[in-house]
């Protein structure tokens, strides 16, 4: 059986991140903590190995994630490091000084900002796509 996991990730005050999976999944929750989100998913990841061999040892069937990240703006721009946030800013239609007061934690953006910038990366993520050397 495989189950969709949403995990969040949301950066810290402090500049670490964590990341969680939203939904309830019997044995087991799965969470994760580093200096970046790269690590932060590495270390959920790694305990969601370690407690299904723990489950399998146990004659458990332990379920099957498939992973959905969701990222806050912060942690996005961090994981994705090689995005220009002016640049994705501009294709969004967000102003890119506003945009980097997001990315810093200085401002907050709302809903529509987020639907703005998810609208942008996925026509950017078609475009790669759809890109050939």
């Amino acid at each position: 059986m495989t189950m969709k996991a949403n995990i969040i990730f949301e950066m810290a005050k402090d500049g670490g991140c964590s990341c969680f999976m939203q939904e309830d999944v019997p044995d087991f929750g799965l969470t994760g903590y580093g200096t970046t989100p790269q690590e932060a998913k590495v270390d959920m990841l790694q305990a969601y190995e370690e407690i299904k061999s723990m489950l399998r040892e146990e004659g458990k069937t332990p379920v099957e994630l498939e992973f959905v990240y969701h990222y806050d703006m912060k942690s996005f721009f961090e994981y994705f490091d090689f995005l220009n946030v002016s640049k994705v800013a501009q294709r969004a239609g967000i102003n890119p000084s506003l945009m980097r007061k997001y990315t810093s934690g200085v401002a907050n953006a709302g809903e529509g900002q987020y639907l703005k910038l998810q609208k942008a990366i996925h026509s950017m993520a078609q475009e790669l796509a759809a890109a050939n050397f």
